[in-house]
């Protein structure tokens, strides 16, 4: 990253402004009393690549740009956005923002003074944004290749490439001001296996906040094989056991679960509405002693990552849940505020359009004591989840029902057959309660995992060791 005074003047090139100009925007948008304001500019470049029939179906780039200014009064939100940065509009939604509060007009003084970060958390050397789109070509040209070569079965193979390089500067009320540079990366690829007449198809992704060097750790026909087999394992699965018993959650991709069942009630606007069965719960003991919750949005290159919040406050590592114990929630200005802490960093937005909300970044369980293969030993008949393609969850009282895109029977410690048509069905806080085995394996996934929430969608991370729960109810289609 460059020395603060020049990332000053790039960030503010980028949008034509000035500190005078931020100053004046922050005083009208306070003009009727609020109590708080803040500025957020964004430049996003994105490109995205699709590929079928091994060549190019389609190409598109995008560029937005543009501002969302926020006022608070009290627990009242004003929420204006323009995309136009021409002075009168960025004026006119400042304005706009300003009304949320009726008291009579008064000028506000408000100093912006830089305060740039100097150290990023993930690679910016090599963005992809920059790249020609030959070389991205060439990349899907490789996954097909390798997903083709896998087996004599693969007939059809889809890509799909993604990058995008988001700028963000934050201006706030109080006089601080910073900004970031967030690279982002996605992959993906799609095989479909034929056999006896039969397709089965699957898909197998990575991201992270890097340039073409994320190839260099995981290959595309890395990505491209595993999509391969999954589908060709697909031939060969039975159908699932129903009913209630030991499941081993896979390293790596199980860390969804914990996002969504657990992750959601652990944020900071649904605990001050009282509506998530965590609300008023820090300090005691809501999952099993082997249980630790984290969510950190400074691990290099993961794709939850980014240095500063979409409120200007710089991340960090923040500890849920310790030894099965609630530590404290994750929280943007507006929750810190009502609980009387510190903002954990945890304010995202999807875009200059939206609103700030407490949002999870990445989110995982730390590593146990135990070796994953004592784990599956410990297991007369149960389950083993690799891999998952979604599920819904209620935050109030943290039931999810998940679809398992990849699973195993487990019979007398040995993983054997491939399963098909699973579904976990059970209640978060009830399942950690449960964990009676936590591996020393621990992983965080690199798939293209994204957060939705009120209609707003953020990159996420996920992650887990290799973890048995003593019982989850598993929807299938065979008795026993």
């Amino acid at each position: 990253m460059p020395d603060p005074a020049t990332a000053a003047i790039e960030h503010f090139a980028r949008y034509n402004i000035d500190s005078a100009m931020m100053s004046s925007l922050l005083s009208v948008a306070l003009s009727h009393g609020g109590d708080f304001a803040e500025l957020f500019f964004e430049h996003r470049t994105s490109n995205a690549i699709a590929w079928e029939d091994q060549q190019v179906k389609s190409a598109a780039r995008n560029v937005a740009r543009g501002l969302g200014i926020r006022v608070v009064k009290g627990d009242a939100i004003g929420f204006a956005y323009t995309e136009s940065l021409d002075p009168a509009a960025m004026r006119r939604a400042a304005e706009t923002a300003s009304r949320i509060s009726s008291d009579a007009e008064r000028p506000v003084a408000i100093d912006a003074t830089p305060e740039f970060r100097g150290t990023s958390f993930y690679s910016n050397d090599d963005p992809a944004a920059s790249r020609p789109p030959a070389d991205k070509v060439a990349i899907l040209e490789r996954a097909d290749r390798a997903a083709r070569a896998y087996d004599p079965s693969i007939v059809h193979v889809e890509g799909n490439f993604g990058d995008e390089m988001k700028h963000v500067l934050i201006a706030r009320s109080d006089g601080r001001v910073s900004g970031d540079v967030q690279p982002m990366l996605r992959f993906a690829v799609v095989a479909t296996s034929q056999k006896d007449g039969t397709n089965r198809l699957a898909r197998k992704s990575g991201a992270g906040r890097l340039g073409l060097e994320y190839f260099d750790g995981i290959p595309p026909e890395e990505i491209a094989r595993e999509a391969a087999r999954m589908a060709i394992l697909q031939h060969q699965a039975v159908e699932a056991p129903a009913g209630t018993m030991p499941v081993v959650l896979a390293a790596g991709e199980s860390g969804i679960l914990i996002h969504e069942a657990v992750g959601h009630g652990l944020e900071g606007d649904f605990n001050r509405k009282g509506t998530s069965n965590y609300s008023g719960r820090v300090g005691e003991s809501v999952a099993s002693p082997l249980v630790t919750v984290v969510d950190d949005a400074t691990i290099p290159n993961s794709r939850g990552s980014i240095n500063v919040d979409d409120e200007g406050n710089f991340t960090g590592r923040n500890v849920l849940i310790e030894g099965g114990t609630l530590l404290g929630y994750l929280h943007d200005e507006m929750s810190a505020r009502y609980f009387g802490v510190a903002p954990s960093g945890s304010g995202r937005r999807e875009t200059f359009k939206s609103y700030t909300m407490p949002r999870m970044s990445n989110t995982f369980m730390l590593a146990g004591q135990s070796n994953p293969e004592d784990i599956l030993r410990s297991v007369g008949r149960g389950i083993f989840c690799a891999a998952y393609s979604g599920g819904q969850v209620n935050i109030s009282n943290g039931d999810f029902v998940f679809s398992v895109s990849e699973a195993y029977l487990i019979e007398d410690g040995h993983i054997t057959a491939p399963l098909r048509n699973v579904t976990l069905i059970g209640n978060g806080p009830d399942v950690l309660s449960k964990v009676t085995m936590v591996g020393n394996d621990y992983r965080l996934s690199t798939g293209t995992w994204t957060c939705g929430k009120d209609s707003q969608s953020v990159p996420v991370g996920v992650g887990m060791p290799t973890v048995l729960v003593s019982g989850i109810t598993v929807g299938g289609t065979k008795v026993g």
